[in-house]
This record gives structure tokens, C-alpha cells and sequence, in this order.
């Protein structure tokens, strides 16, 4: 469960080249509209308000530089952003009697005049909405791409006395992730839903423990006719929601049913749980390094953790344990993909006209020379996957485990607007080694290891015991 999900949590955004147009002094936007959008300087300006101004700016940037904006249809962007706009003042209680959606034509241009027009109109009769306004408009705009790596970053409310290690929920993990429950992926959820983590705060408080069976969320079941429900949407609270979730709980080990109301709040994690990387010996001669990221120099420390390792020793393999690693920065994935194979293609970056750039092995990694085997769900997601397919495509080793997520259409690049936030899309398409598409597919494991509730009641982990089964063959 992500802690306290901001805009592209667990997603890279990295410094791309510049756009169509020049970088504007520090602090100031472009006054020039259309693809006027830059790279975002360190340390940004204060945030200032989004205006219809800003949303124009979002609208031609994306249009002139995502990946696939030569080929888009921008009035399914700006039909999304009317309903938004037109479903927040009705969610106010309000309606606006000429608030209705001008026709387009295909000129991205003159339909973009007639929706300013449109939007004005709206806006100017509800002032006292119209910061609200814009930035739904923005935001369903922006989701209306249905691309996973495309974001704006804006104006992220924290707890008070929030910090780095802080929780923000129930206080636990559910085998259903909160990218099913919100419907934000096709992947297939598949009943029972059941904890699998409690992490502290309410859960912990409550004494609910891992494999216990969520019968119920506030009295809706979790699955009807074996599909997911959008109840479990409740189990991921964002701050600041507070309201209470009721759940109905069976414990199997015991038969006992019961009802427990949870409160959302902060809670203090783990920190063994926010270790990026973290690696320990089993069975006297497997090396086994969980990493939770790809975050800058993830890889070194990973190979450096396996070095540290084998010192001494000979080991028989390596278990890379990547089971809830949201992604990062490509280039990490690469680097560790190369200590196990050299001068080969781990992934394609390609234009919507097939024009593909290749990522390739670092050769100046050093090659371990050890069999590999690599843990995998649905969890992995981005680099994570980048990572995966490497590994299966190029047959370096063998993955365990589930299928991965499917959330890798692109490195996603960041466009500075004019209020100081940061809009955030692929400029290419990600193929793996094979050229494969592995967005909203994922990839599939080659041997097949899911967690039940009765392994999370016992503290068993198929997956990693089927690993080290393979290494000791």
C-alpha cells in the first residue's frame, strides 16, 4: 500500500530534453501558449493558482510532445475536462443553464477557442468555484490520456507532523493493491481478498493479523459474481479522509467472525520496511536481496550487497526480490540487468510511428556469474517490469511468483506549466526485448507462486520457497 499517494508515486519523472520552447527566467511562466511547457528547474517556484491559462498550456504541451500527440484525438481530451468541470458544480448543488459542451470539430486549435469560451462562460457564474474548477478540468484531462506514467504534480496535502516514515491508512496490506481496487489497471483481481501485511496504526490496534479473510467492506462484499467490487477502494484512504471503514473479518485458523470499525490516521512504519535495499544469506549459500525501488545507485548497493555476500563462500545462486517495487529510474533497471548479461537490448522507446530508440547493457558492469532467480507480482510495476522482461526475454534467469502489473507505457518526462506544477507524460512507448508490449499486460512468471490466506496466516512464502528450491536442483 503506498503511504500517501501523490501524483506518479512509485513512477520516475526524469529530466528530459527541452520542449518546443525556450526556458522562461526562473519564477516566470511563458506568456506564449500552445507548447510553451519546459523542464522543471531544482528547486522549483511556489505553486501559484491553475487558471484556464494553465490548462491551455497542459492541453497544446501534451498535444505537441506526448508520445502519441501527433495522432490524438484532443476532443476526447476536452470532452473529459467539460464533464469534470460540469459534474463538480453540480457536485456543489449548482448548475449552470448554459453550461453545455460546444461542438468540435478536429481543428485542435478552434476547438480549444470554443471550449475557453465555454469554460469562461461557466466559470465566471460560480467564482467562488473557480480555483476548484480548473483543477478538475486539469486533472481529468490529464487522466483522460488513460496512461499510467502521465501525471500533474500539484499541491500534495500531508498529515500534520508528517514525515518521511510516516503511514497514512489503515495500517494495512490487502493481496488486492490499491491500483485494482481504483480501477486504475485491467489486471484480474482474484477472491478471496484477504490481509497480507498489517504495517501498525488501526489494523494493529484492532489485533487483525496476516491472512485474515475481509468478508466485507462497510457491508458491500469485496466480490460479486467473481469480480472485484469498487468497495475495496476503502481499505486505501487518502489524506485527508478520515471516515471510518467497517469490516467483517473471518479468521480461519479459529472459525471466529467478527466486525471491527478502522479509523484512518498516521501511523509509524517499519523502517526495515522503507530499506530500499536490503540482502541476507539463506540456506548458507543464496544471496537474497529485496529491492523495494529503483531509486539512484539502487543497483550499485544491490550488486555491492551480493559482492559483500559471496565474499568467503561460493553461493549456488541469487534471489532478487522485486514483489512491490513500484519502479524508478530506468537507467538502474539496466545497470543491474548488466551484471548478468552483456552487449545485448533490454528495451525499446518507440514513437507512435515505430521509431525505437534502444536502451542497452551497461558492459562496464562486472558479471556475477550466478544463476538467477527473480520474485515477481503484482506489485512490480515500471522499471520493475523493464527489469522482469529483461530477465525472461533475454533468459537470464527465471521469474517466480505472479504476474507483474502492467504499468509501463513510458519513462515518464516532466513539463513545467506556468503556475510552478509539474505535468508529466511519456514521449515514447516501452517495448521490451522482444518488442514486445508490455503495458497493461505485465509479465507473466515462469513458474507460477501466489500467496494464499493460509500461507500469510502461517508466515509462508511460496515464492521464495519454490526460488530456493530451483537454486539447490
Amino acid at each position: 500500500m503506498t503511504v500517501i499517494r501523490i501524483a506518479a508515486a512509485g513512477l520516475a519523472l526524469l529530466l528530459a530534453a527541452a520542449c518546443t520552447a525556450p526556458t522562461p527566467p526562473r519564477g516566470q511562466a511563458s506568456t506564449t501558449a500552445g507548447t510553451a511547457c519546459v523542464p522543471p528547474h531544482d528547486p522549483r517556484e511556489p505553486e501559484t493558482a491553475t487558471t484556464i491559462d494553465v490548462i491551455e498550456q497542459a492541453y497544446f504541451c501534451i498535444l505537441g510532445n506526448y508520445y502519441s500527440g501527433p495522432t490524438l484525438d484532443a476532443r476526447s481530451l476536452l470532452t473529459a475536462g467539460f464533464l469534470a468541470l460540469t459534474q463538480e458544480v453540480n457536485r456543489d448543488g449548482r448548475d449552470v443553464p448554459d453550461a453545455i459542451m460546444p461542438a468540435l470539430t478536429g481543428d485542435r486549435k478552434a476547438d480549444w477557442a470554443a471550449f475557453e469560451t465555454a469554460y469562461r462562460k461557466i466559470t465566471d457564474q460560480v467564482p467562488d468555484l473557480r480555483d476548484k474548477l480548473a483543477v478538475v478540468t486539469l486533472e481529468a484531462i490529464v487522466a483522460a490520456l488513460g496512461d499510467n506514467h502521465a501525471n500533474w504534480a500539484h499541491d500534495v496535502k500531508r498529515p500534520p507532523d508528517y514525515y518521511d516514515g510516516d503511514g497514512y491508512g489503515l495500517g494495512l496490506e490487502a493481496n488486492v493493491d490499491v491500483s485494482q481496487a481504483d480501477g486504475d489497471t485491467p489486471r484480474v483481481a482474484l477472491a478471496p481478498l484477504f490481509v497480507t501485511t498489517v504495517e501498525g496504526g488501526a489494523a494493529q490496534a484492532a489485533g487483525l493479523r496476516p491472512g485474515d479473510l475481509i468478508e466485507s467492506i462497510n457491508g458491500t462484499p469485496p466480490f460479486f459474481e467473481g469480480a472485484a467490487t469498487p468497495a475495496i477502494a476503502a481499505l486505501y484512504p487518502e489524506y485527508p479522509e478520515a471516515r471510518p471503514v467497517r469490516l467483517r473479518l473471518l479468521r480461519q485458523s479459529t472459525g471466529r467472525r467478527w466486525t471491527v470499525t478502522l479509523k484512518p490516521g498516521l501511523y509509524q512504519r517499519d523502517l526495515a520496511a522503507l530499506q530500499m535495499v536490503a540482502s541476507k544469506l539463506l540456506d548458507d549459500d543464496v544471496a537474497y536481496v529485496r529491492l523495494r525501488g529503483f531509486a539512484p545507485e539502487s543497483a550499485n548497493r544491490a550488486l555491492k550487497a551480493i559482492t559483500r555476500l559471496r565474499t568467503g563462500r561460493t553461493l549456488a545462486g541469487i534471489v532478487l526480490d522485486l514483489r512491490g517495487n513500484g519502479g524508478g529510474s530506468p537507467t538502474e533497471a539496466t545497470r543491474l540487468v548488466s551484471a548478468f548479461i552483456h552487449d545485448k537490448v533490454t528495451a525499446y522507446q518507440c514513437s507512435v510511428d515505430n521509431r525505437c530508440a534502444t536502451a542497452r547493457t551497461d558492459d562496464t558492469v562486472e558479471l556475477l556469474h550466478l544463476p538467477l532467480i527473480v520474485l515477481v507480482d503484482q506489485g512490480c510495476a515500471s522499471a520493475c517490469e523493464h527489469t522482469s522482461a529483461a530477465v525472461k526475454d533475454l533468459r537470464i534467469g527465471q521469474l517466480v511468483g505472479t504476474r507483474t502489473a502492467g504499468v509501463i507505457s513510458g519513462p515518464a518526462q516532466p513539463h513545467l506549466l506556468g503556475n510552478n506544477t509539474t505535468l508529466g507524460f511519456p514521449t515514447r512507448h516501452h517495448l521490451g526485448p522482444d518488442r514486445e508490449v508490455i503495458d497493461r499486460i505485465g509479465v507473466p512468471p515462469d513458474h507460477y507462486a501466489p500467496l494464499t490466506p493460509k500461507d500469510a496466516a502461517a508466515g509462508r512464502d511460496p515464492a521464495l520457497a519454490k526460488a530456493l528450491t530451483m537454486l539447490h536442483k
